[in-house]
């Protein structure tokens, strides 16, 4: 069955002109309504009037181009850029169709130690420096859903893992049904059983930020150079010059699982990308 979008979708005529104005380059896109002061949605490419025309032939975003009258756009030299600059204006501006890329101030992850396993809060702990975190989850109940499938898989004790209680000493249920490997009725150490969770999880792990402090990451295109300044997995700004990247000191308000997901991807793997280490 046809959505509502699909089945009243037209091509937007009055929006063909201005795909003569957006360059074939890097950057960050912006549908506007009627109200110029509120964004509809926001988008980034490294072809930003190839991405527009996309979304001109795409029957399940009929709404959004009925109610897009004009559409912004900002030049990035290169994709890094485009990539960062996208995620904070998402943040700062929360456009009515994007869902994804918004702030989450308040993120969970899983801290495993050899003896514990607990769900700690980026409010309370600082997850650029903290050690054996594995996940970002937006609550604490995806936090433990998690933590219950892997037990399921690798048969972890729940007991052990703080998810019900155990009597001192004595199996527990999951042992009974083979579930779980003993730790519970000392048929497997503590140590080891939480290094298979640990090793479960290693896909999951969060990485400390590696630089003592602010970095300036340059991307350079034939015709220009931008350094984008980066502290604790947070993304700070961008400028043209490396005395500019200097004076940009702000505070990280907080940890921002997009930012770290982006620069671990994209930036991190990116093998002879030139880092200037500011501090």
């Amino acid at each position: 069955m046809q959505n509502e979008n699909t089945l009243l979708y037209q091509y937007p005529e009055h929006l063909r002109h201005t795909l003569d104005t957006l360059p074939s380059r890097s950057g960050v896109y912006v549908f506007y309504g009627q109200d110029h002061t509120f964004p509809l949605y926001i988008g980034k490419s490294v072809n930003i009037r190839s991405r527009v025309q996309a979304h001109f032939r795409t029957a399940a975003e009929a709404k959004l181009l009925r109610m897009t009258s004009s559409i912004n756009y900002f030049e990035t030299v290169g994709e890094i850029g485009a990539l960062l600059l996208e995620s904070q204006m998402i943040k700062e501006q929360r456009p009515l169709f994007n869902k994804r890329l918004r702030v989450t101030r308040k993120l969970c992850s899983l801290q495993v130690s050899d003896g514990t396993t607990r769900v700690i809060f980026s409010n309370e702990t600082d997850f650029s420096t903290a050690h054996d975190l594995f996940g970002l989850f937006k609550t604490k109940m995806a936090a433990i859903e998690k933590l219950r499938e892997i037990a399921d898989r690798e048969r972890l004790c729940y007991g052990a893992l703080g998810l019900e209680k155990l009597s001192n000493k004595r199996a527990c249920f999951r042992y009974s049904l083979g579930r779980c490997a003993g730790v519970c009725c000392e048929k497997e150490s503590l140590e080891a059983h939480q290094l298979r969770l640990k090793n479960a999880l290693e896909a999951m792990r969060i990485r400390s930020w590696p630089y003592p402090g602010r970095i300036a990451i340059e991307e350079k295109s034939e015709q220009q150079t931008e350094y984008h300044v980066l502290n604790n997995w947070f993304y700070l700004g961008t400028v043209n010059t490396l005395d500019a990247a200097k004076e940009v000191n702000i505070t990280p308000p907080h940890f921002d699982r997009d930012s770290y997901k982006i620069l671990c991807q994209h930036i991190l793997k990116h093998k002879g990308l030139a880092i200037t280490l500011l501090d």
